[in-house]
């Protein structure tokens, strides 16, 4: 049974009220310079509870990206901390992965992953309660059993999903209805943004994640972020 546009707002609304703001939970939200974490922090405006927003600094974002990120921050009077793995392990990891080795070897892939987002999200989310994530039960296979709210056991703390229920078509509506300022890849033909060597635009008729390291299987396309433990 579909649920209603407006029964996924005030869901979403009601997760963050209820379960955060209720609570008084210290959170911070995830911000990939997408869609989806910009309305989740004009959600949790809307919700009246108190959080931050991070992001991690991969170096390898498109420049795009990083002007997207300074509209944010201005558009809802906001700063976003970023986070970064160290020098040293960047170095490391650029001499072993060379140019093209992500493309070569998924285990060469999901270190680089490892490294420039996986290390830094654990400094992110030291010290608070709970995170707030965008992912969404439609954007891939990988995400289908995602819930509004679960217990994130490779970080130890509660994850919150408010978006769990959009639809690609709600996402976009939400946007153009509260007037949003979006990542200008996508008038590229971006539907799903990461770093630069693995984010590509898609074409007509392609999944919208069909972009991200589309030289993998389906399956394997997640960088770590938002995987159960194994």
């Amino acid at each position: 049974m579909s649920i209603a546009y407006e029964t996924k707002i005030a869901e979403a609304i009601n997760t963050l009220q209820e379960l955060v703001g209720a609570k008084a939970l210290k959170v911070t939200l995830a911000f990939s310079h997408q869609n989806e974490d910009a309305i989740n922090i004009f959600l949790a405006q809307k919700a009246g509870i108190n959080f931050d927003v991070f992001t991690l600094e991969t170096h390898k974002l498109f420049s795009e990206s990083i002007t997207y990120e300074k509209e944010i921050e201005a558009f809802f009077g906001i700063t976003i901390q970023r986070f970064s793995a160290s020098d040293e392990q960047i170095k490391a990891l650029e001499v072993k992965v060379g140019e093209y080795g992500i493309f070569d070897d998924i285990h060469l892939r999901k270190e680089c992953c490892h490294v420039r987002k996986i290390i830094p999200l654990a400094k992110a989310l030291k010290g608070y309660d709970g995170w707030i994530s965008g992912i969404r039960i439609a954007q891939s296979i990988t995400r289908s059993d995602t819930k509004l709210v679960e217990f994130d056991d490779k970080f130890e703390l509660l994850k919150f999903n408010p978006l769990t229920h959009f639809s690609d078509e709600d996402v976009e509506r939400y946007m153009r209805e509260n007037a949003i300022p979006q990542n200008t890849l996508y008038a590229k033909g971006f539907k799903s943004i990461g770093c630069k060597p693995c984010t590509r635009a898609i074409k007509e008729g392609e999944d919208i994640r069909a972009g991200r390291w589309w030289w993998e299987n389906p399956e394997h396309k997640e960088c770590g972020l938002h995987l159960h433990k194994e």
